[in-house]
Order: C-alpha cells, then sequence, then structure tokens
C-alpha cells in the first residue's frame, strides 16, 4: 500500500513515500524536497559466519541523467563511485551505524539512488533521511531510530534551513548536521572562521528542524502500521565477570605502559599468559565450556572498561591529563626542489606535506549533477600501512582516505587568498609516516605549515585538534588530542579544524545515540585552547608566508581584458597568441570572460608576454603617443599599426609640421614612427597626428642660452 507524508521543511516541501516501489526489499521509501528525488532501499541478510562485527555497507550514486545529462567522456555508463558519492556514502553511513543495537550483526546494505536533481537542492541530505525512514518500515531490521539531517548556511548573519545551491555559493557557512529527537549525532561542516558559540547555535538551529522531520518519519511509520520484532539479548558471557574480578589490576598496569607499541605488547602478553592459563596445551574449550571466541570477546571488554575508567578518573593510557597535547614538533623546507615542504609531529602520528603550485592548466575539471566548475585547490590524503606497522596490498585509495582528505582540504580551503591575488592552483599531498590519532588534523597542520613555505599567502594559519568523549549514564570526560585507543574505546571523535578567529573545519562520529549541547559547546571550548596551543608551536618554525615562492615553481600573472577583443588576442587561426608564446617562451590562456593568465618558467619571458597581451588589447586613447609601424602608404596619408592589429590613419597633413608635397617623402612601408592620437569616432576609426608629436617634442626642448 501506498503511504505518503510531508512537511514544509526551510520554505519547501518534503515528501517521503513507500509502499510503490521495490517491495520486495526490506524497506524502500523516496524522498524528495524540491523536485530532487532520492530513492533509498534497505535490505537485511543472513549474518556471514564467524563474523564479530556489524557488516553495514552503504552505497549512494548520482546518475548523470537525473540532471539532464549525459556522463562526460568516451564511456556513456557511470562506472566507479565519483569523490562526491563516496564522500556521501560516508555520510549517510556514520549517523546510521550507532543505532543498531550491540550485538547485531546481520548484514544490512542501503542503497540510494539519485533519480532527479533540480540543480538547487542537494541530494545527499535527503539520502540520510531516507536511509533512516527505509529502515524505520523495514520490519525485519531492529533500526533504533529514526533520525534526521539537515543543511545549515549563514547568510547575513542569519541561519537559513537548507539553503539552495547557489545560497551556498556565498553562504560563511556549510553545515550538514544529523540527530534524532532527542541528540546530535553526526556533524559535517565548514565555515569562514565561525566563533565557536556561533557554530553551536548553527548546531542547535539545525537540531530543531531535525526534530520535525524525525516526527514526519514516526507520522510514517504509524500509517504504515510497521511493527518491529525486538533484537534478543546476547548470551553473557562467562569469562567477563570472572577476567575483570582476577585480571583488572594486571590488564590496566599493561595498558598504562608507555608507548604504543610497547603498550601493544605488554598488554598482548598479559592476553597470552591468561590465554594459557585458561586453555592449557591448546585447548579450545574451558572446563567451564568458554571458548576461545569468548575469551577474545572478554578480553575486549576489559581493555574497554580500563581504557574507559582512565578517562573516568582523569588519566589516560600514555599518562596524560584530559586536557594535555603530545608533544608537537614542527619542520618545514624539509625536502629539495618541491614547491613547499613541511612536516607536522604530534607525538605518534606524523604527517609529512608536499605543495606543488601549478597553472590555470593544472586546474581539476569537476562535473557532477549540478554545473561543471574547476576546482583550483586539492589536498591529498595518503594512508600507508607502514604507518601503524602493517602489511597490505595498495589498491588505490580507500573511502577512509578520501573521507580524510577532503575534511582537510575543505578545512584549509577557507583562508587560501582569492585567484585574483594569487592565481596559481595548489596541490597538498599529506603522507601520513606514522598513526596513533586523528591523521587528518596532523594534515590540517602539516598543510599550513607546507603552504607557509611555499609562498602562498594564506588568510590565517590553520591547526586542527580531534577531541574524544567517554560518557556513562550522567558522567562524561572529554579527551584532549586522542590516541587510538581512546578513538575505539571511547564514544567520540570529533574534529575541529580552525584559527585563532574560528572554526573552518568540523567533523563529527559517534558510537552512542548521540551528545547534547553541553557536549557540543564544551567540545568546542576545548579544542579552541588546544587549537590555539597548537597555532603557537607552528608559528615557531614559520610565522608567516614566505614573500616569494619556490625557485622551481612556474612563474605566473594574470590581468583581464575586453572579453570582445579576445579574438583580437587569438588571431586568425591562433596566429596572433603562438607567436606570443613561443616568442616568450610562455603559456597564454584565456578565458570567455576575459580572464588572461600567464605563466612560463622565465619570470623575464612572462612579463614580455604580459606587456605585449596588455599593448595588444588596451583601449586606443586620444591624446596618447605610440611608437607605431607604418603597414601601408596612400596619396593622402599613412596608415599606421599603433598596436598589434590596430592601425590609425595618419592625414598627410599631419605629416609633418611644414608642408608635404608627397606622404613618400616622410615615410615608407615598414618605418617606425611616433603618432599621436588625436581622434577616434564613432566607427572606431583611428585619426593619427605626427605633427603633433615634433609640436610637443620642439616645445619641450630647453631654449637656447643668449650670447654674450
Amino acid at each position: 500500500m501506498k503511504v505518503s507524508v510531508e512537511r514544509e521543511v526551510g520554505g519547501r516541501q518534503l515528501k517521503i513515500t513507500t509502499g510503490e516501489w521495490a517491495k520486495q526489499a526490506s524497506g524502500a521509501v523516496t524522498v524528495q524536497y524540491g523536485e530532487t528525488v532520492v530513492f533509498v532501499a534497505a535490505q537485511c541478510g543472513p549474518p556471514r559466519a564467524g563474523i564479530d562485527f556489524f557488516p553495514l555497507t552503504v552505497d549512494y550514486r548520482e546518475r548523470s541523467a537525473a540532471a539532464g545529462k549525459f556522463p562526460g567522456g568516451f564511456i556513456k555508463r557511470e562506472g566507479r563511485p565519483t569523490l562526491k558519492e563516496v564522500l556521501t556514502s560516508r555520510l549517510v553511513d556514520r549517523p546510521v551505524r550507532p543505532l543498531f543495537p550491540e550485538g547485531y550483526f546481520d548484514e544490512v546494505q542501503i542503497m540510494a539512488n539519485v533519480l532527479a536533481c533540480d540543480g538547487e537542492n542537494d541530494p545527499d541530505v535527503l539520502a540520510i533521511i531516507g536511509a533512516s525512514a527505509a529502515l524505520m518500515v523495514a520490519t525485519g531490521i531492529p533500526f533504533q531510530g529514526p533520525l534526521s539531517a539537515v543543511r545549515v548556511g549563514l547568510a547575513n548573519d542569519q541561519f537559513t534551513l537548507m539553503p539552495k545551491q547557489q545560497e551556498l555559493a556565498t553562504s560563511a557557512l556549510d553545515l550538514v548536521v544529523a540527530g534524532t529527537d532527542k541528540s546530535v549525532l553526526m556533524i559535517e561542516g565548514f565555515g569562514d572562521q565561525l566563533p565557536e558559540d556561533q557554530m553551536a547555535d548553527a548546531l542547535m538551529f539545525g537540531h530543531r528542524a531535525i526534530q520535525q522531520i524525525c516526527e514526519l518519519q514516526q507520522e510514517l511509520v504509524q500509517k504504515t502500521g510497521v511493527v518491529k520484532t525486538p533484537h534478543p539479548q546476547p548470551a553473557v558471557n562467562p569469562l567477563v565477570a570472572f577476567l575483570k574480578a582476577e585480571a583488572y589490576t594486571q590488564f590496566r598496569a599493561a595498558k598504562t605502559t608507555s608507548g604504543k607499541h610497547e603498550r601493544a605488547e605488554a598488554v598482548n602478553a598479559v592476553k597470552a599468559q591468561w590465554k594459557e592459563k585458561l586453555f592449557p596445551n591448546g585447548a579450545e574449550v574451558t572446563a567451564e565450556g568458554a571458548t576461545l571466541a569468548q575469551f577474545d570477546a572478554a578480553m575486549h571488554d576489559l581493555e574497554y572498561r580500563i581504557v574507559r575508567d582512565l578517562a573516568l578518573e582523569g588519566s589516560r593510557p600514555d599518562g596524560r591529563k584530559t586536557t594535555d597535547l603530545r608533544p608537537v614538533a614542527c619542520q618545514v623546507g624539509v625536502l629539495p626542489r618541491v614547491h613547499g615542504s613541511a612536516v607536522f609531529t604530534r607525538g605518534e602520528t606524523q604527517a609529512l606535506v608536499t605543495v606543488t603550485l601549478g597553472t590555470v592548466r593544472d586546474e581539476q575539471r569537476v562535473d557532477g549533477l549540478f554545473e561543471e566548475y574547476n576546482k583550483r585547490f586539492m589536498l591529498d590524503y595518503y594512508f600507508p600501512p607502514y604507518s601503524v606497522g602493517e602489511c597490505r596490498p595498495i589498491r588505490g585509495p580507500g573511502r577512509r582516505e578520501m573521507g580524510h582528505g577532503a575534511l582537510a582540504e575543505r578545512s584549509v580551503e577557507r583562508v587560501l587568498p582569492a585567484a585574483e591575488k594569487f592565481p596559481y592552483t595548489i596541490r597538498v599531498i599529506s603522507d601520513i609516516m606514522e598513526s596513533n590519532g586523528s591523521s587528518s588534523m596532523a594534515s590540517v597542520c602539516g598543510a599550513t605549515l607546507g603552504l607557509m613555505e611555499a609562498g602562498v599567502p594564506i588568510k590565517q594559519p590553520v591547526a586542527g585538534i580531534s577531541i574524544g568523549l567517554v560518557k556513562e549514564a550522567d558522567r562524561f570526560v572529554l579527551l584532549t588530542d586522542i590516541i587510538g585507543d581512546e578513538d575505539h574505546y571511547g564514544d567520540m571523535d570529533f574534529k575541529i579544524a580552525g584559527t585563532g578567529k574560528g572554526v573552518t573545519g568540523i567533523q563529527l562520529d559517534l558510537k552512542i545515540d548521540g551528545i547534547n549541547e553541553e557536549i557540543i559547546r564544551g567540545t568546542l571550548a576545548q579544542a579552541k585552547a588546544a587549537r590555539l596551543d597548537l597555532l603557537r608551536s607552528m608559528l615557531s618554525a614559520i610565522s608567516r608566508p614566505k614573500k616569494e615562492i619556490s625557485a622551481n615553481a612556474p612563474r605566473l600573472v594574470r590581468t583581464k581584458i575586453d572579453p570582445q577583443k579576445i579574438g583580437l588576442l587569438i588571431g586568425p587561426g591562433g596566429k596572433t597568441i603562438r607567436l606570443i608564446q613561443e616568442e616568450t617562451k610562455s603559456t597564454v590562456d584565456v578565458t570567455d570572460d576575459g580572464t588572461v593568465t600567464i605563466s612560463g618558467a622565465n619570470q623575464a619571458g612572462v612579463d614580455d608576454a604580459l606587456a605585449r597581451v596588455e599593448a595588444l588589447t588596451e583601449e586606443i586613447k586620444v591624446g596618447k603617443i605610440y611608437n607605431g609601424t607604418v603597414s601601408s602608404i596612400k596619396d593622402f596619408g599613412a596608415f599606421i599599426e599603433i598596436v598589434p592589429g590596430k592601425d590609425g590613419l595618419c592625414h598627410i597633413s599631419e605629416l609633418s609640421d611644414g608642408y608635404v608635397k608627397s606622404v613618400s617623402d616622410v615615410c615608407k612601408e615598414g618605418d617606425r614612427m611616433q603618432v599621436k592620437v588625436i581622434a577616434v569616432d564613432d566607427q572606431n576609426r583611428v585619426k593619427l597626428s605626427r605633427k603633433a608629436v615634433l609640436a610637443e617634442q620642439a616645445s619641450s626642448e630647453p631654449e637656447a642660452s643668449p650670447a654674450s
């Protein structure tokens, strides 16, 4: 049976429909907002044998046909997911995952397809709403929702709900927030150095709208009459209580060993000792009937308990207090030849960053459902297996690498200079050399150092830090600069990047069913204090961007010409622009709006090309003297080319201050001659005078001294 519900959100109708399509799926809905439509199906399946984790898979896909377009390139069928599709899949996964019960290991797959896109409303937020609604109407999936999501913008110091694409282009904030009717579950946002209080207000503004959309989903469930089957509680593991009583103190001592690898070795030694004690001589079952799988699960629970107890007591596995940063070291200029380089180290997390400056031809062309655009800043994040002491095959960037790179990129992008001021294309590469917590925020810090060392005039330096959380009942503690164990066993990974003025990037991932306003505001304040400490350390390595870019970087200048003169610059068959490029050994690129970018390895050649372009395309000014070339001789005067492709007539009466019988008496074709523009008529015909130039020269000569 088809069921629909709708409500006004942000000035437009949000409509959710189920029971019409994909009736064999566990749950399926369409979500429409404006003329953007997303179809989402949720499907469950039996668990895989032997797994001890929840195998949730989320796939979000955009087809060009949804926007009335064909895919670019030779192949007209969509292939591997684009970066936008990967990032949106992660955006859907992150708030959905915490709302499944503990011990639920069935296969669950969520597939979201964009069926129509109006070019105004981004489908990504609708995919989150659709995922929740599809799970809510699926009888066989014990989803503990609903959850919803909205996008928040900021214009003229006023928050806007679900801003359109054209509004986001000028918005000081692009924030996606997801949550239940009671708490916030996920945050992904980027701003123009927003103060912490204003960012928190934006989150609360978004959460109020989330509550309304959650009510809408509850209305959908009531109309469909879906009754959820409760998920059975997992069986009690008899080894959990035993190991907590007998091995807690020994395990806790191992867990507070200094150093990541030393700590891991100490923990493994304790596990091996108790395994031998409970399962002697390779036994697979204890005398009481407990299995090896139960032993591994109990040890995991014990480790979980110890890390959380340490945090709640104000201590941590590496001995720091809750607000302490790990030791920070910053270096710049660590590599030759590259245009900029830096190393940022925080504890056992280290990022090696290189910066490359390129020309307009190096920009990335991005195609999708919305209008194509050129991307002039790229940050690529690499997480090799050796960074955590592992071996694994390299098969291209994974979703995590793409997500971390995008987070760091957009956190730094807000402080880059405008293209008019610094017209270079910029690529940053962050190679994680070692990792023990928050390598994406280390990439933000390293990118800032590398950009400054490369001479990129950023508006403000940016630093990033991750704040963790341990929350039990009414108690919670926030942890600055979390390490891997605190990320794994804690409840939150809240990454915040920004300058001394405010936040540029924010991302929240949770393992619990949400956090409240108190935790959000406390996290933002604690992150700001840590960020200021980081900035002080970074600025001690390099206090401001270098005044000059690397000698190995291309030289680049940009100017603007009248679009009507683009044809003049290019010349017939490209002859003029090719000649300029060949003679100056530079590259000249021109866009439809008249922007001309000139690049080359040699500054003198670039300056020469710029001078030629400006001379060729400048407006002819009355009263200005030009060095021209006689292009043709007529009985009534001479035509003189004063700029490439543009000539004027110097009438025979204007060739000299005396009588001229024949034009050829004064000049011949090819002669260089100074002439003054005395008029430009309505048809853009130029009148020149050599006589006026001679008169000015005569008047400027010093008078002869009288004879004594």
